[in-house]
């Protein structure tokens, strides 16, 4: 059970989740595919395996910080050397299937993506999430990734010049997930950096909240909420409603941006360690009802069609 603490198996199964989502809750069902479902099923677990791996050397490299913060595991109930160990295997048999993946659709330079996404989350863990702001982006970044990576080997080989709207605008759908997948977790890594302040400030850590203090950034993460839920208001409009797809425009507004300003509103005056913890894990719901949307407006499409 350590391990599966230690990869952080919830955010795994979240990632893991997500990509089934969206092939097979709308890529699969409007339009041809480059990838059989099990090699598919390969570009998920290389994505998992990596993520696994950056959970891990994060964890190594650590401790402190996370014994200030009462979340130690390596050192504590495994060793360093079993966790590196781990860290090594989860990298190595990510990257490799990446490299495979990479030769089926005849891409062989799309392999860098997984040898980039594991040197980032490297120097993640050993020198950018010390520096203001850089790690909260970085971390938000590679999430969004993870759904345009789906593009690149699902998508992309599959283009040719008499697909290339539809593709066009498929991928455009993939984007427009990949940056609310960005902005929340943004806000949310921002949340995260408040909740673990005192850890970070002994770790001698550079964060929004050490620099300019958890009222301010209890602020200015209000502020990205209130923006968030601007955008999504206008994309509701312009895109559901216009398309005359209700259900799933009540759906976005229940589901997602109701949260949302439930967390706007609670975050503004929130100053304990326990209130921070309970609203980051309120953008973790809104991030997984954000992507289970995308199964919504199909279905939605469907009944529209059929009625």
């Amino acid at each position: 059970m350590k391990y599966l603490k230690l990869i952080r198996y919830q955010n795994l199964l979240l990632l893991a989740f997500m990509q089934l989502l969206f092939r097979y809750g709308f890529l699969k069902l409007n339009t041809y595919l480059s990838l059989s479902d099990w090699q598919y099923g390969l570009l998920v677990l290389a994505t998992v395996l990596i993520a696994a791996a950056g959970y891990v050397i994060n964890d190594i490299l650590d401790q402190e910080t996370d014994y200030d913060n009462d979340k130690v595991i390596v050192g504590k109930y495994i060793s360093e050397k079993a966790a590196y160990n781990l860290y090594f295997i989860l990298n190595i048999t990510g990257v490799g299937i990446g490299y495979y993946l990479a030769s089926v659709i005849q891409k062989p330079s799309f392999a860098g993506a997984f040898i980039i996404i594991s040197a980032t989350l490297y120097m993640y863990a050993t020198s950018l999430k010390q520096m203001l702001l850089i790690g909260n982006i970085i971390v938000a970044l590679l999430l969004s990734f993870s759904i345009i990576i789906i593009g690149l080997f699902d998508l992309l080989p599959a283009t040719y010049e008499g697909n290339q709207k539809e593709m066009g605008l498929i991928f455009s759908v993939l984007i427009d997930y990949a940056i609310f997948a960005f902005i929340i977790n943004l806000i949310r890594e921002i949340v995260k950096d408040m909740e673990d302040v005192e850890g970070d400030k002994n770790a001698g850590m550079s964060t929004l909240p050490i620099a300019i203090g958890l009222n301010k950034t209890s602020k200015i993460a209000a502020v990205l909420g209130i923006i968030a839920t601007l955008i999504l208001l206008w994309y509701i409009n312009d895109n559901l409603m216009s398309s005359k797809l209700y259900y799933a425009a009540i759906y976005g507004l229940l589901f997602i941006v109701a949260p949302i300003i439930f967390f706007v509103v609670k975050v503004w005056n929130a100053n304990e360690k326990e209130e921070f913890h309970i609203l980051s894990n309120v953008l973790k719901w809104v991030i997984f009802f954000g992507i289970l949307s995308i199964l919504a407006i199909n279905l939605n499409i469907i009944y529209n069609v059929k009625g």
